[in-house]
């Protein structure tokens, strides 16, 4: 393993625990040369083999890391952890290898990880949803704001509300 911080090539494993549920082995390391820890994460490379059929009619080879970094665009600056979004990756992953053969269209990944970021994190939900749906103005964010406030009682309990209500915002004033 590589330093993050200094780029040496020499470290020690100072602890080692299961993590996702036994899919993945987490790791505390320390470099022996700058002495900063880091974690990494191993997991057992899956051959997935899928193709993604882009908007435009191209096939791409489906890449974990692609939708990795979709899902941090949409949730920066929100409470969403990085083992929360790994976890989303990982949802979305199960339903695309059990729901798909060998190929698998940007839309139905698109759509898959719109759902998930609508149970985790609202405002990721919006955010993401004005990218992958092509939002062309204002109008269509105040549509999609609307139906995430008019469903958000189907949501999960406890979650954080995308717009605070009138009466909520008189009780702070």
């Amino acid at each position: 393993m590589r330093c993050p911080y200094c780029k040496a090539n020499d470290d020690k494993v100072i602890d080692s625990r299961a993590s996702d549920g036994g899919v993945s082995i987490r790791r505390r390391r320390e470099c022996l040369r700058c002495q900063r820890r880091y974690t990494t994460y191993e997991r057992l490379e899956e051959t997935i083999r899928l193709a993604v059929i882009k908007r435009d009619g191209s096939r791409m080879p489906y890449d974990r890391s692609k939708m990795i970094e979709g899902i941090r665009h949409a949730a920066y600056k929100r409470p969403v952890s990085s083992e929360r979004i790994e976890q989303i990756a990982d949802e979305v992953e199960e339903y695309l290898v059990s729901n798909f053969e060998r190929e698998v269209s940007s839309q139905s990944i698109g759509e898959r990880i719109a759902q998930v970021l609508r149970r985790v994190d609202q405002v990721a939900y919006v955010r993401f949803a004005s990218v992958y749906r092509q939002f062309e103005d204002v109008g269509d964010f105040i549509d999609e704001a609307q139906d995430v406030i008019e469903r958000s009682a189907d949501d999960i309990p406890g979650q954080q509300s995308l717009f605070e209500s009138e009466s909520s915002g008189e009780a702070k004033a």
